[in-house]
């Protein structure tokens, strides 16, 4: 049965959802969730794993359910760790997307001992290059930050949606139904939240990619940015031993869009182990 309580940490209460049933016997599994989502992004892959794993999802700091109670200075892999000591697990699997997948390689640079497997979809790096967009993706994202000017933020979500969720290049509502509307609502909650303060995380994971030492999965849809699915093709060449997955037809959240072709990678790594 899922559980949900809140995990204080410094300046606020982290919702925390998890399941541990008797005969989840595999290693934890924590789902990290994108900066346009929140831990609800994992839903289609929370009941075809719980019955074999204990399953961790939780909303960071300005997301879905979680409280900021001042804003401060904090560390997200901190979060996480404080997160995994409240559950008393010592070691798990991070499964992470864009801003999740960069807490998870973080975690993993940080703390290898904690991780025990690392599955990164179109995850944010920290210290890598500056991207360059092409003129599409770039009037997208400037009409995003025109809406943000103007407050407006209803547009900026409904752009966000094309960016990420349809995919830059895709038509707009590409991804329609139940779907568009989690999304929506995700996103529309974290627009909405009061500002956690800064994230500091200290170190460069782009240069330190080859130290990873976790089993790692990294994969990424292919309507994604392009610039993404470029960096995360090198990402994989240069994690020593890393599996790679495209997923057919899907952008920057496979795992919400598509959860079946998502599970089925998904499963196919954990069967490597």
């Amino acid at each position: 049965m899922k559980t949900t309580k809140l995990v204080e940490v410094h300046g606020a209460l982290l919702a925390v959802e998890y399941e541990a049933n008797p005969g989840a016997v595999g290693m934890p599994i924590f789902f990290l969730h994108a900066n346009v989502a929140d831990r609800r992004m994992w839903q289609g892959q929370w009941d075809w794993l719980a019955t074999t794993h204990p399953v961790v999802s939780y909303d960071r700091r300005g997301f879905g359910e979680s409280r900021t109670l001042w804003s401060t200075p904090h560390s997200n892999v901190t979060d996480l760790w404080e997160v995994m000591d409240s559950l008393g697990y010592e070691r798990a699997v991070l499964v992470g997307c864009s801003m999740g997948g960069r807490v998870a390689i973080d975690a993993a640079l940080t703390r290898s001992d904690r991780v025990s497997g690392l599955v990164i979809v179109a995850p944010g790096i920290s210290g890598a290059p500056a991207p360059r967009h092409g003129d599409s993706v770039k009037a997208l994202m400037d009409a995003i930050s025109a809406a943000a000017a103007l407050g407006n933020l209803d547009a900026k979500n409904e752009l966000q949606a094309h960016l990420w969720l349809d995919g830059p290049l895709s038509l707009r509502e590409r991804v329609g139904g139940e779907t568009r509307r989690l999304f929506l609502s995700m996103n529309g909650t974290a627009l909405l939240a009061a500002h956690p303060g800064v994230a500091s995380e200290e170190l460069s994971a782009w240069e330190q990619l080859e130290t990873i030492k976790a089993p790692t999965l990294v994969m990424w849809g292919d309507l994604d940015l392009p610039y993404l699915q470029e960096r995360c093709e090198l990402v994989a060449q240069r994690i020593p031993g890393a599996q790679s997955f495209v997923l057919q037809g899907t952008a920057h959240l496979p795992a919400l869009e598509a959860p079946q072709q998502f599970n089925s990678a998904l499963g196919r790594y954990f069967e490597s182990f």
